[in-house]
């Protein structure tokens, strides 16, 4: 008994040395780029009307850009906001980004989704 448990200690002490564990991210820089892109989506999140508006009308044409677009930009908007505020009020608990693209400029051409 005593050797399986000195052979799990031994186990467990080496596999801090592993890449995956000393590359990980820390808490203080993964919490900090949540609260980043929290303000950032909050402050921004406006911006998803004319974006969602330009794809939809170079994708399908002026008139369903202009009336389909400006609904799913509305969403959008609301969604982007909100996904911002919950990330600022939640910025301690480090979780992976619900908005993609994280930010609004990173990638303007591609639509918004949310999830993986």
């Amino acid at each position: 008994m005593k050797t399986i448990f000195k052979s799990l200690l031994l186990l467990s002490a080496l596999s801090f040395f592993l890449p995956h564990t000393a590359m990980a991210e820390s808490y203080s820089t993964h919490t900090a780029e949540k609260l980043a892109h929290g303000i950032a989506n909050t402050a921004t999140g406006f911006m998803e009307l004319p974006k969602t508006m330009i794809l939809t009308s170079q994708k399908e044409g002026i008139v369903y850009g202009t009336t389909v677009g400006l609904l799913t930009g509305l969403v959008n908007v609301v969604g982007r906001t909100a996904f911002g505020i919950l990330d600022v009020v939640t910025f301690m608990i480090p979780t992976d980004p619900t908005v993609n693209p994280g930010y609004i400029w990173e990638d303007f051409g591609k639509e918004t989704t949310y999830g993986k």
